[in-house]
């Protein structure tokens, strides 16, 4: 593993230092093995490192990552017409109204009633004596 601490016992793949079981680390983190001498005393060269061609190891799968499902939501709108009647009726009434005008007309007549009467006052005076039976 790349960039972890060294354990005595395991190998260590990482930027060049490599840790053989057996060997261990001195405390400055230098690595010594009881075959090999410390850094500071091997001569050193100015040589160019040689590159082997990459190991590509198979691709290895690991465990599934879920992620928290993100929630959506989504509106269906349904439209529903209802009919609402509400009826009316209006009945015209035509009032027809007589007015019985009652007249008591009353007349007044007058009645003049003439009554006459003849009294005698006397015999009318004859100036002949009457002559006979027969009066007159």
């Amino acid at each position: 593993m790349r960039g972890s601490k060294h354990h005595q016992g395991q190998f260590n793949q990482g930027w060049g230092n490599q840790q053989v079981q057996g060997a261990s680390m001195n405390g400055n983190g230098n690595h010594m093995s009881q075959q090999q001498m410390p850094m500071q005393q091997m001569p050193q060269q100015q040589m160019k490192p040689e590159y082997c061609p990459p190991q590509v190891s198979p691709t290895q799968q690991g465990p599934t990552q879920v992620s928290p499902t993100k929630q959506y939501v989504k509106t269906n709108v349904s439209n529903t017409e209802m009919k609402h009647m509400h009826p009316s009726h209006t009945t015209n009434v035509n009032k027809h109204m007589t007015t019985h005008k009652h007249y008591f007309p009353h007349t007044e007549s007058v009645v003049n009633d003439i009554q006459e009467q003849h009294v005698m006052c006397g015999k009318p005076h004859h100036p002949c004596p009457p002559q006979g039976p027969c009066g007159c």
